[in-house]
């Protein structure tokens, strides 16, 4: 029996670990539950010898629609941040490095809604292939803040980070591709096929050398200043928490969590206001 509550486990093929959020109910929205489970698993995978890559997948509609905005984020941390202004973007870009940092392969696996934190969950991944007709977005700097984890700029060039930092406005798992979000797209029924045939070659090539591949890729990342420009955003994003907009949001939220919602979406015409759904 499974000792997880918020995950589902399997190893669909030799050297393959394969992580599915298991909140399909709430879109896979992370608490510091879910997010525990995954980091913890992640972390077991990297020192499992029988573990060459991880896969991370969505059960249910869609990969992750963000954080869950009905949990108490400053509860049950799955490890310790600093406290403060910008304490919650910070232990979100701690955690998105715990996973960039771990020797092994992890790869994202998206479809349906990436939103919020499900774009940071999947950016902190080494390879994110996604659905075609995936919506990949921040719908909350609408309302609130820019990201908590602010990759935008680096992964699809200021001129579309500043687009849809601007509108909230999602793209298309072919635009993700495009953008440079994401590796390749494929047609939904299609995209698990490819990650496992993606996941069976990057097996292939041996742990230790692997480890050295991706410390490669992201030492000079790191030369060209991205860890310390996505920390130094965390800042930015304390400050947006004091504006008035943000506490006019947060009262909304506290009123009702869907009609918060709706409210900040019904003049775009998407995400729930589109077709009834849930975010």
């Amino acid at each position: 029996m499974s000792q997880h509550q918020y995950i589902l486990l399997d190893s669909p093929a030799a050297g393959l670990s394969r992580i599915t959020l298991n909140r399909p109910d709430s879109r896979n929205a992370l608490n510091n539950g879910l997010r525990g489970e995954i980091l913890a698993q992640l972390e077991a995978n990297d020192a499992d010898d029988a573990v060459r890559v991880t896969i991370l997948r969505g059960a249910g509609s869609c990969f992750c629609a963000g954080y869950d905005l009905k949990s108490n984020s400053d509860k049950d941390r799955p490890y310790h941040t600093a406290g403060g202004d910008g304490s919650w973007a910070r232990h979100v870009v701690e955690g998105a490095f715990k996973v960039w940092d771990l020797a092994k392969p992890v790869i994202a696996q998206v479809h349906g809604y990436c939103l919020a934190g499900g774009t940071e969950l999947a950016t902190s991944c080494d390879l994110v292939y996604v659905a075609e007709d995936a919506q990949i977005g921040y719908p909350v700097v609408r309302s609130m803040s820019p990201p908590d984890n602010q990759f935008f700029p680096w992964l699809v060039g200021m001129r579309n980070a500043m687009e849809m930092m601007l509108t909230g406005d999602a793209i298309s798992g072919t635009d993700a591709v495009t953008y440079g979000f994401a590796n390749r797209a494929y047609p939904a029924a299609d995209l698990e096929a490819a990650v496992l045939a993606v996941a069976t070659r990057v097996a292939k090539v041996p742990p230790d050398i692997q480890q050295m591949n991706k410390r490669g890729v992201h030492r000079q990342m790191d030369l060209m200043g991205l860890r310390a420009a996505v920390r130094q955003g965390t800042e930015i994003q304390a400050l947006a928490f004091h504006t008035d907009s943000t506490k006019a949001h947060f009262k909304e939220l506290a009123a009702g969590l869907t009609g918060a919602l709706t409210s900040r979406d019904k003049e775009f015409g998407d995400y729930r206001t589109r077709n009834d759904d849930k975010e």
